[in-house]
């Protein structure tokens, strides 16, 4: 009797919905509020990324400038519509993590049971790792993006005995979309091949109905051939496509040893971006568990996929440190998978009884409180205050805004970055002059001219070189 009075109940009935709205919320909350709390201000990735994009014109693209070209479209109308500033750089990287969110749970939910998918969710998109990337007004993030929107279109056309032509549609697109960010070839190519060596994905894509498959190869080729002509005209496209700049071969092991050390330093702190450590060691653990897992029923294409996928990010790290971020997406798998395994052998302990089963709400609370709570503390308060990391990031440009209107404004490094800010600004940025007027200087160089005198120093919060800009007056002597 109380079973039906309890399955009754609406927060029983709609639990799962309950859940991911909550989720949502908090997850859309904590996004848009990301460069409010956290990595405040801008690393000199982010202004390269913003330079780059602000300066993307028709000419760049006929001429070969291709590489993540959707993402500095995105950022260069960002900066063009609400102008420069952390947070328009930024939110390209945040809108793109809303959907890189809302695709992984959907993917997760499509894998696994939905109390699984729920709990692994939560896990994944209020991790350290992912906030970061959604927080980095950078490309990087593309990384993750292009593999989670084509696994999810992948296992909606694996799902349907007859998949709708829209779907495969769409995946060639994105196919095409994501070869121009660097290293997408290489997973294009791990597609082709996770497929043809797997006998269940294997059959059905032989069974596929003639009219999709057709649809994207013509698509898939007709891309290919545009980015051939671009790259036989610039050939340092494919270069930077398939590695980053200035790789060398005999960096690719030391590479490896440098992007995964932040995925082990559980103690201590190291210098960069990444707040270590990437992957907390309850999240670590319970990965493990999901990969030992799917050792029974390897074959089975969702159980091999997420170590196919850590495969390709060691690949991947080699030609580029930081690319070890993409580690999200395999992990995200792997915790789903250790979440399962968890719960099915607390409830074939006590397959009759239900008080038993309901007991594991409390585990579960505090493991989650370990792992969900601590890593949100770490981000929001690691960014801020940890050496190693903030002083990374240089909130230069909130500081001119706040304290500089209509003055000239001498810079010499990034100086393309801050020339930017004329646009939505009365400030005219120079990188020369001639000791005739008021003028404020970026950082301590030599302007000594005898009718300049210093008249304030602009400071930030920082501890070490926090003399930003040095405000001189124009004053006229008399010989």
């Amino acid at each position: 009797m109380k079973k039906i009075i309890i399955s009754r109940l609406f927060l029983y009935r709609y639990r799962f919905i309950i859940g991911y709205i909550v989720l949502g919320l908090a997850f859309i909350a904590l996004l848009f509020s990301l460069p409010g709390f956290a990595q405040t201000g801008l690393s000199e990735d982010e202004m390269r990324s913003a330079t780059s994009s602000y300066y993307l014109g028709k000419s760049g693209i006929l001429n070969g400038d291709l590489v993540d070209l959707p993402y500095r479209v995105l950022q260069k109308f960002s900066i063009m519509i609400f102008g420069l500033s952390a947070y328009s750089v930024k939110l390209p990287s945040i809108l793109a993590g809303l959907v890189l969110g809302l695709m992984l749970i959907l993917l997760l939910n499509r894998w696994f049971k939905s109390n699984v998918s729920l709990l692994a969710s939560c896990l994944i998109v209020l991790s350290t790792p992912f906030l970061f990337l959604a927080g980095s007004g950078t490309p990087l993030i593309m990384i993750v993006f292009w593999p989670t929107i084509l696994l999810w279109l992948g296992s909606k056309i694996q799902g349907e005995k007859r998949p709708k032509p829209l779907y495969s549609f769409v995946f060639a697109i994105m196919m095409l979309l994501s070869i121009l960010t660097p290293y997408m070839i290489y997973f294009a190519i791990f597609c082709v091949f996770f497929v043809t060596i797997q006998p269940h994905l294997r059959f059905i894509v032989k069974d596929l109905p003639k009219l999709p498959l057709i649809l994207v190869g013509l698509i898939i080729v007709a891309g290919f051939a545009v980015l051939g002509i671009s790259i036989y005209r610039h050939p340092d496209t494919i270069l930077q496509l398939l590695a980053a700049e200035g790789f060398e071969m005999g960096n690719f092991f030391p590479n490896i040893i440098k992007g995964f050390a932040p995925v082990f330093a559980w103690h201590g702190t190291m210098e960069g971006v990444f707040l270590a450590p990437l992957l907390s060691l309850p999240s670590f653990a319970l990965g493990l568990i999901g990969l030992f897992s799917t050792t029974k029923g390897f074959f089975a294409s969702r159980n091999s996929i997420a170590s196919m996928l850590l495969l390709f990010c060691v690949i991947i790290t080699g030609f580029n440190p930081s690319a070890v971020v993409f580690i999200i997406l395999p992990f995200s798998i792997l915790m789903a998978h250790g979440l399962k395994y968890l719960l099915e052998k607390w409830y074939g302990l006590f397959p009759e009884n239900p008080y038993a089963r309901i007991s594991a709400l409390l585990p579960l609370t505090v493991l989650f409180g370990i792992m969900i709570v601590p890593g949100l503390l770490q981000y929001i308060y690691g960014y801020r205050y940890n050496p190693n990391v903030a002083d990374a990031f240089s909130n230069n440009i909130s500081i001119i805004r706040r304290n500089l209107t209509n003055q000239t404004l001498l810079v010499q490094k990034n100086y393309d970055f801050y020339k930017m800010l004329e646009d939505s600004t009365e400030l005219k940025i120079v990188n020369e002059f001639d000791g005739k007027s008021d003028v404020a200087v970026m950082g301590n160089m030599n302007v000594s001219h005898e009718n300049l005198e210093l008249s304030r120093i602009i400071t930030s919060p920082r501890r070490d070189n926090s003399d930003i800009i040095y405000l001189y007056t124009y004053t006229e002597k008399g010989e």
